[in-house]
């Protein structure tokens, strides 16, 4: 199987995404994450560009890394500089990487419009800067920067400039579509001149999404003989991206024969997909292949149905190859296969010819109607099928709630109250909260009111809260859908809650968020019983 080395630039081309903005322990987290993965190479930024990258390298060199090596980057010397001079290349030296990545101009435009060299100038600065890095000990990735633009505007300046770093020692010649513009035969037929023109030396790809095939590009150019591939782990960076090497991986190493990260580890990929987007303070993309929450979901009835019977009916791959796992969606579309699916893991003793499986697709549909998507809401759904089939016993129930707000606010963080009464295992309970609106306060009071009964409570963090006008067309009396994302540290869950008013759509949500995670300590605790 050939290998393919992969070069991750999530903490350098990655890091210049809009909003996108890390620590230093944020950016040592992401190097631990990527090695574990087992990708080749982890490019952590130009340690002469800020404090913050020369501390991270720095603190860097305490880390051992198991499989990847750690690339420090930077660009050639400056014109009329000596390399020996040059401040920035000495800043590259002190970071202490066994590999250094050096970009250089190879678009003649760029040499005399945005450089302001000349041609031969550039080709000097090339060369010197490999040459003197390799005599300190350097691995010497080369970026030839705006290589493919260069190459269909001046293809002869383009090779002399990868002429001078090979004669320089570079290890490998990596070719950039900077500008994110080039199509994939443009890509392919490019990558294949310079793999025939440099034969033996490591030739590399590295591209930009502006044209939504940085993906494309990266693959064809492996089909062109190129053996490293550079990217960002989940495609974002500068403008609409960089190449997603998650995607790349996956594709490579399952569907084309290509070993990219050590085999056991491609279980890794989704989980340390996630682990990077929650460092990051990103939302994973639901739709990104392979390790999406959607990448093997499924709602149609025809095709839950049929991947019930046989999962490759409709999916390419199995989804514990790459670490995800399938997904039934829950809506008006689904079936009967569907609901059998979710109620089984109840009542092994229901079967598609029940009566309350029609109730429940009933159920569900009335509801839909009304403005739900269970979808998105898996919690709330299997607390309806609970119901359904009388697996289910309230732990609360209300009284009353009533919550007031305050305008201009009286403190930074607390502008409304909020009274509950509940009915707890008996006992007549009434709390208020004060919070940073209404719905915070009806949170705050409603987790007071029950802790003292369900210590367990306290664990509910709500890391997400959406809310969605149904029918615009009724302005401030339109219904609004409040969908809640919660965790106990355990595992995720999301709620959802429907109503003309936000406050009794929040409290909807709050109360299945609630109970769900109840639900799920009642059932530990029994398995360990048994």
């Amino acid at each position: 199987m050939k290998k393919i080395q992969i070069f991750d630039s999530t903490l350098r081309d990655g890091a210049q995404g809009e909003g996108i903005s890390y620590s230093v322990q944020d950016k040592l987290n992401i190097v631990r994450s990527l090695d574990e993965l087992g990708v080749s190479f982890i490019e952590a930024g130009n340690p002469g560009s800020n404090p913050k990258d020369m501390e991270f390298f720095q603190e860097a060199k305490k880390l051992r890394l198991q499989n990847s090596k750690l690339v420090a980057f930077g660009s050639t010397r400056r014109k009329d500089v000596s390399c020996a001079e040059d401040a920035n290349l000495q800043s590259l030296l002190s970071a202490e990487t066994d590999v250094v990545c050096i970009f250089g101009k190879t678009w003649d435009f760029q040499v005399t419009e945005i450089l302001h060299a000349t041609l031969e100038e550039n080709l000097e600065m090339i060369s010197d800067t490999v040459a003197y890095l390799k005599e300190k000990g350097k691995k010497v990735i080369f970026d030839a920067e705006h290589f493919f633009t260069g190459f269909h505007e001046n293809a002869d300046y383009a090779i002399k400039s990868l002429e001078a770093a090979k004669n320089g020692g570079a290890d490998c010649l990596v070719l950039c579509e900077t500008k994110g513009g080039a199509m994939p035969l443009e890509c392919f037929n490019a990558t294949k001149n310079v793999v025939e023109k440099f034969a033996g030396v490591s030739i590399g790809i590295h591209t930009h999404n502006d044209s939504g095939c940085a993906v494309a590009n990266s693959l064809l150019a492996v089909e062109a003989g190129a053996t490293h591939v550079q990217g960002v782990l989940l495609g974002f960076g500068e403008r609409t991206g960089n190449a997603n090497l998650s995607t790349i991986i996956a594709d490579l190493q399952l569907k084309s024969g290509y070993s990219c990260i050590p085999e056991e580890n491609l279980k890794n990929l989704t989980p340390i997909c996630k682990r990077v987007a929650e460092i990051t303070n990103i939302a994973l993309n639901p739709g990104m292949p392979f390790v999406g929450s959607s990448a093997f979901a499924h709602k149609a009835g025809m095709h839950i149905d049929a991947v019930i019977k046989n999962p490759f009916a409709y999916e390419h791959i199995t989804p514990e190859s790459v670490g995800n796992e399938r997904v039934f969606l829950m809506s008006e579309v689904a079936g009967r296969s569907m609901i059998i699916e979710k109620v089984q893991k109840f009542d092994k003793t229901i079967t598609k010819s029940s009566p309350v499986v029609q109730e429940i697709v009933k159920r569900v549909k009335d509801l839909e109607h009304d403005g739900y998507q269970f979808e998105g809401a898996d919690a709330s759904f299997e607390i309806l099928v609970r119901k359904s089939i009388g697996k289910y016993q309230p732990f609360f129930n209300l009284h009353y709630y009533k919550t007031s707000g305050e305008f201009p606010r009286f403190a930074d963080d607390q502008s409304a109250f909020a009274q509950v009464k509940l009915d707890v295992e008996g006992n007549a309970v009434i709390t208020a909260g004060e919070g940073d609106g209404p719905v915070n306060a009806l949170d705050i009071a409603l987790r007071k009111a029950l802790v003292e009964f369900y210590p367990s409570v306290s664990q509910i963090k709500l890391t997400d809260y959406k809310v969605r006008v149904l029918d615009g067309k009724s302005a401030t009396a339109s219904r609004v859908r409040v969908l809640i994302e919660s965790s106990d540290g355990l595992g995720r869950w999301a709620t959802m809650g429907v109503a003309s008013d936000v406050i009794e759509a929040s409290y909807i949500a709050l109360v299945d968020s609630f109970e769900y995670k109840l639900i799920k300590d009642l059932e530990r605790k029994f398995a360990k019983i048994l």
